[in-house]
């Protein structure tokens, strides 16, 4: 694939400097006396209860030598984690079943059934798919391409041993797009599975997902395999789907200094999709029923408006499950990390990775085909020191990744089966990162320790967008042109006190910058492709003031309270139903602030010893400080301000609080089960701050049972049901931003008409009904 373009010799020139830079390191860490090391080995490392700092070792499940870097827990950095035991047990759907119970981290509806959004601390409220904002991981390897894109449509909760959440301005260690953080999705153990187990979930809008896990594992390697086919009908008009993954991971010891870690995931996704519906829409037909032909509809059905003959001309309305309109995607990773141990003391990791996702996905008036190849190659060191019998631990890094993509966008002709007509865009480009990070943690007392470190990146986005016109008179062609070079550095600082073992305080001043993706710059403010080069990248700094208390094994109280300021704030809204896309803009200063709350409690553990009650909530207010809209109609432009009005998208308030019991003994032990809360604040939907989607509250129950090994061979199987949302509530499961518009008279709309603007909101589900059996062999 060619450019117009040239970037061979700069492209050269850095991969020379990445190896030499990665020999020096090496070189530099070897040489290095140190006389101290941890006990914890990385990639099993198994954090089991959340986590502030490194400090705290007997938060950490330990195996093997210390060899874990700054990138599977940073120090310093306000961190909360999620094992299987929260979601192992149930009808875990999605990403969201993982982590619905981790303080400061929300999640809403995608374009998919597993696309869940995911957001921490409000990096993914205003997204319409996707998780934003946020590097996410697995098993140590990327999953978020150079241009900030990762979806969760890869993972199968099944296949996962746990979650950890970095929370809070993070580029020093993760580089572009940390804005709010990272992920880090861990796999499960083929020694803790110790052989196969076979699965099913079934229940409500024919949800059928058959699963199969393999595992095995000792001293010299670790081999986990699996499997999963979902199939469903889902409970909105046009949004059955099927989706197939496959994950595996294999850890060979080549030596007692040498490992191997080799990683595949692979993920089909067919999924018809709905269109987002204006609120009076959703009010109206929240579930698109009696919608299929346009012409008799029911109210408040939702259409998109076809081209006839695919190029120009009249158009026809038609209904998304007529038109056939969905997201028909692939996803293949392969990762390859070895890691060397120069002494007991330093580890050196090595790390490439391929990514591919293509897709196809008629999702409007366009449907959007092409490839996204992207390569990541990452190079570290991790030291551990005394310095007069103070710990130090050093970690420096530097990371490179580049992505490859040439796409094509056809219009959607009204034939059914998302028939191509001609093609309106085209355009090739790239994206590269080329990054260095350093971090160091001193135990300089024994209560205390501090942290700095200092990363920078610098990006490279060039792309070429071809776009197509037609008439009776032919066809035109207009070209728009981006080449933008960013530069960014993020230092960070953190002080962490432990008086005692029940109590740890932190603070901490953190960084962070994300540049603008090259989708981004072609998406103009009517949303339709175009010229929009000139925005620029964001960055923040963020304050986190939190405390840890932990008296005894029955209760854990963690608070936090952060202070984020924001330069340039990328921001996304819909134009509506019949466009392309979401126009993103810079808003030049805001700020986010907010309070994060987990609490695990076990009230009575004498006399009701399986009793636990966990608890999360967030507060989240984020605000423009500069930012003046212009709105324009057919004859004239208004500048509005925007300083002081609440950014749209955001959940101000959201709150979990799960009752649990499990039987640990007598005749009905391993019988268990929880009720749920889920409470999510109504938000503003626009930057004017007119029209809001109202909140709500879901009520959940879940029952399972895991027979004791008493029982012989029908401890083997396990089986889990549960109801969602009990009380039958209709509640919005995602809405995406909405832009403010002028009317003729040089006034802004009001809510009322702003409630018919559509390309927002999908509805949640109805009250369901699943179970689910697990055979372990």
């Amino acid at each position: 694939m060619s450019y117009p373009y040239g970037n061979a010799r700069r492209f050269s020139g850095m991969a020379f400097g990445f190896v030499m830079l990665s020999c020096a390191l090496a070189y530099g860490a070897e040489g290095k006396e140190t006389v101290s090391s941890f006990k914890d080995d990385y990639p099993d490392i198994k954090l089991v209860k959340p986590v502030f700092h490194r400090g705290k070792t007997e938060q950490i499940t330990v195996t093997g030598n210390s060899r874990a870097p700054a990138t599977a827990r940073p120090a310093g950095q306000t961190t909360f984690s999620s094992d299987r035991s929260n979601y192992a047990s149930q009808v875990a759907q999605s990403v969201a079943d993982m982590v619905v119970t981790i303080p400061g981290v929300s999640f809403t509806q995608g374009n998919g059934p597993r696309d869940t959004v995911v957001s921490v601390r409000g990096s993914g409220d205003r997204q319409s798919y996707g998780l934003k904002n946020l590097q996410v991981l697995e098993d140590g390897f990327p999953m978020t391409q150079p241009d900030g894109t990762a979806r969760a449509d890869l993972i199968d909760p099944h296949a996962y041993e746990g979650v950890d959440v970095f929370e809070g301005p993070a580029s020093t260690v993760y580089g572009n797009y940390a804005m709010n953080g990272a992920i880090n999705f861990r796999t499960r153990k083929g020694s803790d599975i110790h052989g196969a187990e076979l699965g099913s979930d079934f229940g409500s809008f024919g949800l059928f997902n058959t699963y199969a896990t393999l595992g095995f594992g000792n001293r010299r390697y670790d081999l986990m395999i699996f499997g999963s086919d979902v199939w469903g009908k889902g409970f909105i008009a046009n949004s059955r789907y099927n989706t197939s993954t496959e994950n595996m991971r294999l850890r060979v010891n080549l030596t007692d200094t040498d490992r191997l870690v080799f990683k595949v995931v692979n993920n089909q996704t067919n999924a018809y999709l709905p269109v987002r519906l204006s609120l009076n829409q959703y009010q109206s037909n929240p579930y698109q029923q009696g919608c299929y032909s346009a012409a008799s509809a029911a109210a408040g059905c939702a259409s998109v408006s076809l081209l006839k003959n695919g190029r120009y001309g009249d158009k026809e309305t038609i209904s998304p499950e007529a038109a056939g309109l969905g997201r028909f995607d692939r996803r293949t990773i392969v990762g390859l990390r070895w890691e060397h141990d120069f002494n007991p003391h330093t580890t050196w990791r090595n790390q490439f990775t391929y990514d591919q996702r293509h897709v196809n996905q008629p999702t409007s008036p366009t449907t959007f085909v092409g490839p996204y190849n992207s390569y990541a190659v990452s190079s570290d060191v991790t030291n551990r020191a005394l310095i007069r019998h103070s710990p130090l631990e050093t970690f420096g890094g530097i990371s490179f990744d580049y992505l490859d993509y040439g796409y094509q966008t056809y219009n959607v002709m009204p034939l059914g089966g998302a028939s191509r007509g001609a093609m309106t865009t085209e355009s090739y480009g790239h994206q590269w990162n080329l990054g260095a990070r350093f971090q160091e943690d001193w135990h300089f007392a024994p209560k205390w320790h501090v942290v700095i470190g200092l990363g920078g990146t610098y990006s490279d986005i060039g792309a070429t967008e071809t776009l197509y016109g037609y008439s009776a008179a032919g066809m035109t062609r207009r070209y728009v042109t981006a080449n933008r070079f960013f530069f960014n550095l993020a230092p960070e600082g953190a002080l962490i006190y432990a008086p005692s073992k029940a109590w740890t305080f932190h603070t901490r001043v953190g960084t962070a910058y994300g540049t603008p993706s090259a989708s981004n710059l072609f998406i103009t403010p009517q949303g339709q492709y175009g010229n929009n080069t000139q925005i620029e990248s964001q960055s923040s700094v963020g304050v986190d003031l939190g405390a840890d208390w932990h008296p005894d094994d029955t209760l854990r109280i963690q608070a936090t309270g952060f202070y984020e300021f924001y330069n340039n704030e990328l921001v996304s809204q819909s134009a509506g139903v019949n466009t392309v896309g979401t126009y993103t803009f810079n808003a030049p200063a805001s700020q986010h602030r907010g309070i994060v709350l987990g609490m695990d409690w076990r009230p009575l553990p004498k006399t009701l010893p399986g009793g636990r009650i966990k608890l999360s909530y967030t507060y989240d207010n984020q605000i423009y400080t500069n930012y003046t809209e212009v709105l324009s109609n057919s004859t004239l432009s208004r500048s509005f301000s925007r300083n002081g009005n609440v950014i749209p998208g955001v959940i101000p308030n959201f709150l979990n609080a799960r009752f649990l019991y499990d039987q640990p003994d007598g005749p009905a032990e391993g019988l268990g089960g929880y009720a749920e809360v889920t409470w999510r604040d109504s938000y503003w939907l626009d930057n004017a701050n007119q029209l809001k989607a109202p909140g709500y509250a879901l009520l959940n129950l879940e029952v399972h049972y895991n027979p004791p090994a008493r029982f012989g061979w029908a401890h083997r199987l396990h089986w889990y049901c549960e109801v969602q949302n009990v009380a039958n509530q209709t509640y919005i499961a995602g809405a995406t931003n909405i832009s403010d518009t002028l009317l003729s008279n040089g006034q802004q709309a009001g809510p009322g008409t702003l409630a018919n603007s559509t390309g927002s909101i999908y509805a949640g589900s109805p009250r369901a009904y699943f179970g689910g059996v697990r055979l372990s062999l």
